[in-house]
């Protein structure tokens, strides 16, 4: 199944890694708990043999944790039927349908003829991958972000080769890397960042982004990243397909030489991939052999944190971070990457100096202030991003006015879907002024909605203020302190304290 491979030829890997360990442990500083789909879990899946799929991918995962070094030459017999058809099922129902045009209602008429036929073609390397269909969303800067939506066969196909992948990948990755992996969300991102400000010697933040990165990425280089553990033919030309498959927009094709489409199934994988060679582990061995104090790094994609107790290492870092990403086809946003001072002694310090209150940094939709508790103890306050919080607000007053004359009732539990959503993600500690903020404006809104059901509407405001009460939920903080979540994910492993 694998193969030992030679050393010379791959990146520059740190002496020991933190998933070096028989089963997940802590990362170093940012910490790495045990998550859903790990190897002591296994839900049975149907296959030829009577044998479990998942059992089959912990073989691999088991072999991949054991050789960080091993080539794995046979994983396209890991693309099973049952796993395409898993990957059917998984999907949302009403996803937006690729260039071929075909829904999931459509795929699914005739579902075990077609996953037949999918499956058979696969076999014997008829696939052809399709190319995407682009379309812009907006962003909460006011510009257009271009997703790549793949066929519909093209995600199926996708997600099951990252099913396979992903069981070699997730014993490699390093745990400071938390976007789009199996187990991990924003807010475990957040909790490791928050605990890592709290207890490391953290004096300087450097808050970096990578210039449009996943149209950036090389495929050369992708490929060669790939090649270190994959040696699967028919895995890397599948990969090769969907890289050169290209977009359709406006009815024209067009040749994507360089990047991945966001959007794509598989392309959340490729981008870690990427990462992990391009950056992760350098970093990881930059901090252990160049840095003269405390580093601590939290990455999401392409949007990453470092924290730093000496400037000299955090200007050292940055000058060098230039010239490796320079290396492999990536540079730094200039106006989204930004050095500053912050942590626990960032105000006296800055006091002393008379240059003003430390500056805030933004991740993952919240701003990060230095504050204070009421005995005067160092907080660190997350108040969510206001452009997030207006955009959203945006999108709920167009909406209202579109269901406007639908009975209150549905205007209420809609509404109410989606103040629950949004206080689901932003209601963290520190943040309940934000939550009432946008409490207040959602009634506002509805209140001028209601009144221009009709001219002679007089829809006072003590009736929509019982409606609020009726149909929107109460805002309150709903998630714990994040270095209370992070003990209890890492269970007491992390050497943060």
């Amino acid at each position: 199944m694998m193969h030992d491979q030679g050393q010379s030829d791959r990146p520059v890997v740190p002496a020991k890694l933190p998933n070096n360990a028989g089963k997940p442990v802590a990362e170093a500083v940012e910490g790495r708990g045990l998550t859903k789909g790990n190897p002591n879990q296994q839900n049975a899946c149907r296959t030829l043999c009577r044998e479990s799929a998942t059992s089959a991918l912990e073989r691999v995962r088991q072999a991949a944790r054991k050789d960080k070094t091993a080539k794995f030459t046979a994983l396209f017999h890991h693309v099973t039927l049952d796993r395409l058809r898993d990957a059917f099922l998984g999907m949302n129902r009403k996803a937006a349908p690729g260039a071929d045009g075909v829904t999931w209602e459509q795929y699914g008429v005739n579902l075990e003829g077609n996953l037949q036929d999918l499956h058979q073609r696969l076999q014997r390397g008829a696939y052809r991958a399709q190319p995407s269909r682009r379309v812009y969303i907006p962003k909460a800067d006011g510009r257009q972000r271009p997703l790549g939506i793949a066929s519909l066969e093209d995600k199926l196909v996708q997600r099951g080769v990252a099913e396979v992948l992903n069981a070699i990948y997730e014993t490699d990755f390093l745990g400071f890397s938390y976007g789009f992996r199996p187990g991990r969300s924003q807010h475990d991102a957040l909790d490791a960042l928050a605990t890592a400000i709290k207890w490391k010697k953290v004096n300087w933040v450097l808050d970096a982004d990578i210039r449009g990165y996943f149209d950036a990425i090389c495929h050369e280089w992708l490929v060669k990243f790939i090649e270190h553990r994959i040696a699967d033919g028919r895995i890397l030309r599948l990969i090769q397909k969907w890289l050169k498959a290209g977009v359709m927009e406006d009815g024209a094709w067009a040749e994507c030489e360089e990047g991945t489409p966001q959007g794509a199934t598989i392309s959340p994988l490729l981008a870690n991939v990427y990462l992990h060679y391009a950056l992760d582990l350098w970093t990881q061995q930059w901090r252990g052999k160049q840095a003269n104090g405390d580093v601590v790094i939290v990455r999401w994609a392409d949007d990453f944190i470092v924290g730093f107790e000496h400037r000299k290492d955090a200007e050292q870092f940055l000058t060098n971070l230039r010239e490796r990403l320079r290396k492999f086809s990536l540079e730094l946003h200039p106006d989204k990457t930004r050095l500053i001072e912050f942590g626990r002694h960032a105000a006296k310090t800055r006091q002393t100096q008379q240059v003003g209150k430390p500056e805030t940094f933004k991740f993952l939709g919240f701003t990060h202030i230095c504050g204070k508790t009421r005995k005067g103890w160092f907080l660190l306050h997350r108040h969510t991003m206001r452009k997030r919080m207006q955009a959203k607000l945006r999108e709920v007053k167009a909406e209202l006015q579109q269901r406007r004359h639908q009975p209150i009732p549905e205007q209420g539990k809609w509404l109410q879907s989606v103040v629950r959503g949004y206080f689901q993600y932003y209601a963290v500690p520190t943040n309940i002024e934000s939550l009432k903020s946008f409490r207040t404006q959602v009634i506002r809104h509805w209140h001028r909605a209601l009144q221009r059901r009709s001219q002679r509407d007089r829809t006072s405001w003590e009736r929509v203020n019982r409606l609020s009460v009726r149909w929107l939920p109460p805002a309150k903080i709903l998630h714990p302190w994040p270095d209370d979540r992070f003990d209890v994910k890492t269970r007491g492993r992390s050497p943060v304290r």
